[in-house]
């Protein structure tokens, strides 16, 4: 005979792990919006950080994958594992449900692609207009 098992139901393993896509998820979107007035706003502060480099090549990557994914006709990659991942649950917590309307709009695809375009676009133009330097700590 044996004991308990020290591993959760699996049913009960899918719903946390949507909870966590869900966080990865709202993370992201804030790191994309945040960007978007940081870079102006910070250059107009003189905030040095908002021209290093690296912040700055994610942000732009992070929003050509967005753009990207939206041109093809294609949802978000983490909004997919967690339709699959919730679709396995029971029910969504209270939080996450409330989040999850913060995050998806009911509206059609065509304005979310052309939503994401133009924020890549501004971004590039972002890029142009204060470009990140090399030696943003000086």
């Amino acid at each position: 005979m044996s004991g308990p098992s020290l591993l959760p139901a699996a049913h009960a393993v899918h719903p946390a792990l949507a909870g966590l896509v869900l966080a990865v998820h709202a993370l992201v979107i804030v790191f994309n919006v945040a960007g978007l007035v940081a870079v102006p706003l910070g250059a107009w502060r003189g905030w040095r950080w908002v021209r290093a480099p690296l912040w700055r090549t994610l942000h732009l990557l992070a929003l050509a994958a967005v753009a990207g994914q939206a041109l093809l006709g294609r949802a978000c990659f983490l909004t997919l594992w967690q339709d699959d991942l919730q679709g396995r649950a029971a029910s969504t917590p209270l939080i996450q449900g409330w989040v999850d309307r913060l995050i998806y709009w009911p509206l059609p695809m065509a304005f979310f692609t052309t939503l994401y375009v133009l924020a890549f676009a501004y971004v590039v133009g972002l890029w142009w207009y204060w470009p990140p330097r090399r030696h943003w700590r000086a």
